[in-house]
């Protein structure tokens, strides 16, 4: 898969990195407008990464006209630590907002594979502590094979079972099948969210505090969730008009290996108050927005 090869340093003080996200600061300011990528900088030159075919557990997510949510604390947690672990960081502090206030050392040098920014003007991206081995230069094109896929951090967190597989239609379908080769893996040593997921099993909605705090499930279904349960002023639970909110949404898609083109709203199974994803997440390719 050829991708562009952007180096610099990872840097976490006042950012708020979780399982799947983190800050990038490339050697080269100039390095994403030469790769013709739209992301979007801060004043310092520094980018947000949304790190390619996975999603941890949110740790703080606001839907819209609704109050900051969280899926389960611990394994959120977990994720966002060992992300930062695998780049190289020590000693992170942070605020109760989960805002990096220290860390050892401050910036880690590493190196990103891009080829797009998403809607929000984040770099999708395979993310590497170190620099590549070889002689491949800054903003040059290079080759990435399942092979090499195993040394980024995406990879280690999906088969240490510490996010969910969540591809995109532009992820190349050798990489997609490594990743989902771990994550079944992971699922089936009941690695970290797999102890407890309860995304194909079902589960039956009490309240928005089991939501937050019992509930684990593919983040994805969880924003969904979040985002009608906003919807209701009275904090209410009531999934009577789930199915059709679902059916509102553009969550276009893909299954595998059968090539099924559909919606999330059709793979997912809503009965009263119970609700459950009807194929596995690692069958699901969502086309980029």
């Amino acid at each position: 898969m050829p991708l562009t090869l952007i180096k610099g340093t990872f840097q976490l003080l006042g950012a708020a990195p979780d399982g799947d996200s983190v800050r990038f600061y490339p050697d080269d300011p100039a390095a994403t407008k030469n790769a013709g990528l739209r992301v979007r900088l801060n004043s310092r030159g520094g980018m947000q990464l949304r790190l390619d075919a996975i999603d941890a557990l949110e740790t703080h997510y606001r839907p819209r006209g609704g109050e900051m949510l969280h899926q389960p604390a611990s394994l959120g947690t977990a994720a966002a630590d060992r992300l930062v672990s695998l780049l190289g960081f020590t000693s992170v502090t942070r605020d109760e907002d989960g805002v990096v206030t220290a860390a050892k050392p401050e910036k880690v040098a590493g190196h990103i594979l891009t080829r797009f920014a998403d809607k929000y003007g984040r770099a999708v991206a395979f993310a590497f502590p170190g620099q590549r081995p070889g002689r491949s230069v800054d903003g040059s094109d290079v080759f990435l094979d399942a092979k090499t896929l195993k040394n980024s951090v995406n990879f280690q967190l999906v088969s240490e079972g510490l996010t969910y597989p969540t591809f995109y239609s532009l992820l190349y379908v050798d990489l997609r099948q490594a990743l989902a080769d771990a994550a079944s893996s992971a699922r089936s040593s009941g690695s970290g969210v797999w102890a407890s997921d309860v995304t194909t099993s079902g589960f039956r909605l009490r309240s928005r505090a089991q939501l937050q705090d019992e509930l684990v499930l593919l983040p994805k279904l969880f924003r969904r969730l979040a985002d009608y349960l906003a919807l209701d002023e009275t904090g209410g639970v009531s999934l009577a008009g789930f199915a059709h909110f679902l059916d509102t949404r553009d969550d276009r898609l893909f299954t595998v290996p059968d090539g099924h083109s559909t919606e999330l709203a059709t793979l997912v199974e809503v009965k009263r108050q119970t609700v459950k994803l009807v194929v596995p997440p690692e069958r699901i390719v969502f086309v980029e927005a």
